[in-house]
């Protein structure tokens, strides 16, 4: 007998027998985790090329952030010294000023940072609460 084309497409031979069958799903099986597992590798590359160009970036920004602070420190110097006729006063004065700002961030840094993430405990209770409904015993 021949093989006919089923609803899907797939050659069907109605005289296959259940070993047939299972070797063809486990051909298939095997197929399917190898194709998730190359996925799997695609997707992390990809991921890993992604965090990569993130990072060069963000360390370019890093670096032309800290040159930009330079420069404004440096016209802040001059700017302040001329005010005040003194450039070791206008140093001064932009010294204190980057130490105020400075605290002011920090401060608000380490409170961002001590808030406690409600995600966490959150889940380790559902975890016991799972754990416990596990443990019940069961009306048979």
């Amino acid at each position: 007998m021949t093989a006919r084309p089923g609803p899907t497409g797939v050659h069907i031979d109605p005289d296959s027998g259940i070993p047939d069958l299972f070797r063809r799903l486990t051909d298939d099986t095997k197929r399917l985790a190898n194709d998730e597992l190359r996925l799997a590798k695609l997707e992390a590359t990809e991921g890993l090329h992604a965090a990569a160009r993130g990072s060069m970036w963000f360390g370019l920004a890093f670096g032309v952030g800290v040159v930009t602070l330079v420069a404004t420190t440096v016209l802040l110097v001059a700017a302040l010294g001329t005010l005040l006729g003194n450039y070791w006063a206008g140093a001064l004065a932009t010294g204190v000023l980057e130490l105020i700002v400075g605290a002011v961030l920090l401060k608000k840094g380490l409170g961002t940072y001590s808030t406690p993430s409600y995600t966490l405990p959150a889940t380790r209770e559902q975890l016991k609460e799972t754990a416990q409904w596990v443990k019940r015993p069961r009306a048979d």
